[in-house]
């Protein structure tokens, strides 16, 4: 269901603020859907970071040893690429 902000009843402006947490403006339009949540069993989610681990200790095993200095630049520079505003913390 999407509706313009506009649209929008008292109550259900009010009701959006809560959930949103600040003032919806009338030209936004406001989307609202509703679905599942995956039921991931205890033991799936201890399986599932058990092959994680696996699988970046391989990844790191198959690297070149950088320095502290270069590692970090190679993870900003990734964040950057899918984050172009990204800046990292001191």
């Amino acid at each position: 269901m999407i509706c313009n902000a506009s649209d929008l009843s008292p109550d259900q402006k009010v009701a959006l603020e809560t959930l949103l947490g600040r003032p919806v403006q009338d030209g936004e339009a406001v989307s609202v859907r509703t679905f599942e949540a995956a039921t991931v069993t205890h033991e799936r989610k201890l399986e599932i970071a058990n092959d994680l681990r696996k699988y970046f200790a391989e990844v790191d095993a198959a690297r070149k040893p950088v320095s502290e200095a270069e590692a970090e630049d190679i993870l900003t520079e990734a964040m950057r690429s899918v984050r172009p505003g990204y800046r990292p913390h001191p």
